[in-house]
């Protein structure tokens, strides 16, 4: 099978996988990859590939850099033998790998994949990790805190060469020594420290020599002085190689006791390092996961030869398997035959090895036992007999192996040999094919081929599109239009007389010229219908364009509706409220009346009320009609700039608030009216000018005083349904609730709020207790959602 695999270029595209690879073993993974024939198989291995993708796309890729095969150090290990410090560090590497893998997956947060039981089949072992990372420096040094006696032992060399410098350094800078001495310098022979001397001066100093200059001029006296701090450096040294030892054949056998399940883990890294590399070339391909089944179904959509410029390449539709099972693919040459073929070839072995294909979402591929093909590109005339031989060589193989479950690919079926026998071996070979139940695609110049698959069931004619005004190739694959070598038209736009193209006309059967004709006549009117689907497209699209601004519009106008019925809704209260308020204030009057009817200015107070009453009708009635409200608020100006802390009018509320902030660059301002804090227009507001508040004296009614009724109603005017106690001591806010709630009593108010903020409770505390003994508060409560919950108090008067 490697022959059909290497004409349809599958090792091209496997080299490219191995070039995703970050390991060693994983790349020749990737290289020794085959189509898997077993269905569930194949099945897993996507499905896994799908999901390795998915979550590189959300949670980036894992690594597994510097990793390499350590079987043969593990097992040397498990059998108690020592290992290199390289060797060591490869195994640690291959830990730090196990544990970032390990690691990624639980960062990822997935709750379940198909690559769960291989990521719980990774075992890191962090302990041994740290231990190799923090004792081994390089593959030539272990560092001093690999054991406590190593630290030791080279603390103590450390401190006896720096005294034999010490002394020596001494010698070398002394008057007495020094014009014995080549140069005031100390070096090291044989591991011990030395001084460089004259030679005809060597028995000046007493010591031993241990080296000569190559010119002789020099010895290297090892001077009596140090030699006995030199001897013990050496066994120092001596001590440190075996404590060395020790510690590597500790780290060794440590080791050797995880050895199996570091190899165990290292095959999984492996595996999900493979599928990983599957992943990235995925994205590179711009590739998706296809639907699989074994019943010979394809439907390819979109579909791009991998090895193709990707800004070159035209995406192909083709199907197989469905309403045909055999499909004749003609055209000119270089028209794009020979790729269709190798791309439906390629796209069914790539998913066979696991890999998702460079199509759109939703193409279908089978998974066969075999495919088998026989591609080349046809050669000059004096090789046409060895082509021929060639190409039938390879057809009587792939009859030997076709059956139920085989695709076959056949590029210029019955070429290089004489047309009319080459015609009709093919169309035999084809029904050969069929009869073993095998799928086939076939490229073909053969007129004889195009009438067989239009006569026969269950064969569809395929060409590529040819556009003879330019004499250039589309490469556009059309299923069930037979195409045309279109061999005179090229001729004649070359430049070839007309005459001698005429004559060849005549030269054609009139078979050939009518089956011609009908081929021309059919293309004409695809090309007709073709014009005329892209122009509904086009229509389609603005249809559709134009249907969503529509339904934007609407879904506008329902918003702007909604928003205008709430603030209606708003007003509508605001009105309700102000005509029960008016209405308690006639029922008062109506009262007061009822108690002085026998008094002798009866009629001046009932005409007095009546005035009231229609005063205060009106302006309900002004309230009540928005436009004109809207009409009068327009010619309000405000006298100045507002400002932090000035009383304000809402207009659209009619309710009384405070400015928080200056107006900003659109020209609004915040502004909190009771525990509401809102951002209004600065033409929506009106400014108090008078913020003093009314003295009202009472002396209990008579001519010369105020009467019970004219302060009940001006203070009916001037009520607030709500006090505002927040940022006072407890003294302030409960002198100030006392001055509130005889207003309200007074103004006749059933029910008011009494704003004191959540924060530690304190002020909540004091304002309920202060309550349970006022005698004007019959009942009171916590807010409740929407009025402001525990930050303020709902009271009930008398």
């Amino acid at each position: 099978m490697e022959r059909h695999y290497r004409a349809l270029e599958l090792d091209k595209v496997l080299a490219m996988l191995a070039g995703h690879a970050t390991c060693e073993d994983s790349r020749k993974q990737a290289l020794a990859l085959r189509p898997m024939t077993d269905f569930e198989e194949v099945r897993r291995e996507m499905a896994m590939v799908g999901d390795a993708n998915s979550l590189t796309n959300r949670y980036g890729t894992p690594t597994v850099l510097d990793m390499k095969n350590c079987d043969g150090p593990l097992r040397r290990a498990e059998m108690g033998s020592s290992l290199s410090l390289r060797e060591l560090l490869d195994v640690c590497h291959v830990l730090k790998a196990i544990r970032n893998l390990a690691s990624w997956k639980r960062q990822s947060q997935e709750s379940e994949t198909s690559l769960d039981y291989l990521f719980s089949n990774l075992f890191p072992n962090r302990p041994l990790e740290d231990r190799l990372e923090s004792a081994i420096l390089s593959e030539e040094e272990i560092a001093d805190n690999a054991s406590p006696e190593l630290a030791q032992i080279r603390r103590k060399i450390r401190s006896t060469q720096t005294g034999v410098r010490t002394q020596l350094d001494k010698m070398i800078k002394s008057p007495t020594y020094a014009k014995f001495l080549q140069e005031q310098i100390v070096t090291m022979r044989d591991g011990r420290f030395v001084v460089p001397v004259k030679s005809e001066h060597r028995g000046e100093i007493r010591g031993l020599v241990h080296d000569t200059s190559s010119s002789g001029a020099t010895v290297f006296v090892e001077p009596m002085a140090v030699v006995e701090a030199n001897n013990e450096i050496r066994v120092l040294q001596s001590k440190e190689k075996q404590e060395i030892d020790r510690v590597i054949a500790k780290l060794s056998a440590e080791v050797g006791q995880a050895a199996s399940a570091i190899k165990h883990s290292y095959d999984v890294a492996v595996e999900l390092d493979l599928l990983f590399a599957k992943s990235r070339l995925a994205d590179r391909m711009k590739a998706s996961v296809p639907a699989l089944n074994n019943e010979g179904r394809v439907n390819l959509i979109k579909a791009r030869h991998p090895l193709i410029d990707p800004d070159k390449i035209v995406p192909i539709d083709l199907n197989l398997g469905l309403e045909f099972d055999t499909l004749v693919v003609t055209g000119p040459n270089t028209g794009g035959k020979t790729v269709a073929l190798k791309t439906l070839g390629l796209l069914t072995l790539m998913a066979m090895c696991g890999l998702m294909i460079p199509a759109a979402e939703g193409s279908a591929l089978s998974v066969f036992d075999k495919v088998l093909a026989d591609i080349g590109d046809e050669q000059s005339i004096e090789q046409s007999l060895s082509t021929f031989s060639a190409h039938m060589t390879n057809i009587i193989d792939i009859l030997d192996k076709a059956d139920s479950s085989t695709l076959v690919l056949i590029d210029e079926l019955g070429a290089g040999t004489d047309p009319v026998e080459g015609a009709a071996l093919a169309v035999s070979i084809i029904e050969k094919l069929r009869s073993l139940g095998a799928k086939v695609v076939s490229t073909t110049h053969y007129a004889e081929i195009k009438m067989y698959a239009l006569q026969t069931e269950g064969v569809e004619n395929a060409s590529c599109e040819f556009d003879v005004a330019t004499l250039r190739p589309t490469y556009r694959l059309l299923i069930g239009v037979p195409g045309r070598s279109n061999a005179f038209a090229i001729s004649e736009r070359l430049g070839l007389t007309g005459d001698v193209i005429d004559r060849a006309k005549e030269l054609i059967s009139s078979d050939n010229t009518r089956f011609e004709d009908v081929v021309s006549e059919l293309e004409a009117a695809r090309q007709g219908l073709e014009k005329e689907r892209s122009q509904a497209s086009i229509l389609r699209a603005q249809a559709e364009r134009t249907h969503k601004e529509m339904e934007e519009y609407r879904q506008k106008l329902e918003k702007d509706a909604e928003r205008e019925i709430e603030k209606a809704r708003a007003q509508a209260r605001s009105i309700v409220e102000q005509v029960k308020f008016q209405a308690e204030l006639v029922m008062e009057e109506i009262e007061e009346l009822k108690k002085q009817k026998n008094s002798a200015d009866i009629a001046q107070l009932a005409s007095k009320a009546k005035a009231q009453y229609r005063s205060q009708m009106k302006k309900l009635q002004d309230m009540a009609d928005p436009v004109t409200g809207r009409k009068r608020e327009s010619s309000y100006r405000l006298p100045r700039q507002l400002k932090r802390g000035d009383l304000v009018i809402i207009n659209e509320l009619n309710k009384e608030g405070t400015v928080l902030s200056d107006p900003d660059s659109s020209g609004n301002v915040m502004v909190q009216a009771g525990i509401l804090k809102t951002r209004v227009p600065v033409g929506g507001l009106r400014l108090i000018e008078d913020q003093e508040k009314k003295k009202i004296t009472y002396n209990g009614g008579g001519k010369s005083g105020v009467s019970y009724r004219d302060v009940k109603a001006s203070a009916g005017r001037d009520a607030k349904t709500e006090v505002d106690l927040r940022g006072m001591t407890t003294d302030e806010a409960l002198l100030e609730l006392d001055q509130y709630l005889d207003g309200a009593v007074l103004a006749g108010l059933n029910t008011v709020t009494i704003i004191h903020g959540k924060g530690t409770g304190a002020l909540r505390a004091a304002v309920h207790q202060h309550l349970r003994k006022h005698k004007a508060v019959r009942t009171f409560r916590l807010g409740v959602y929407g009025e402001g919950e525990s930050g303020v108090t709902i009271a009930e008067l008398k």
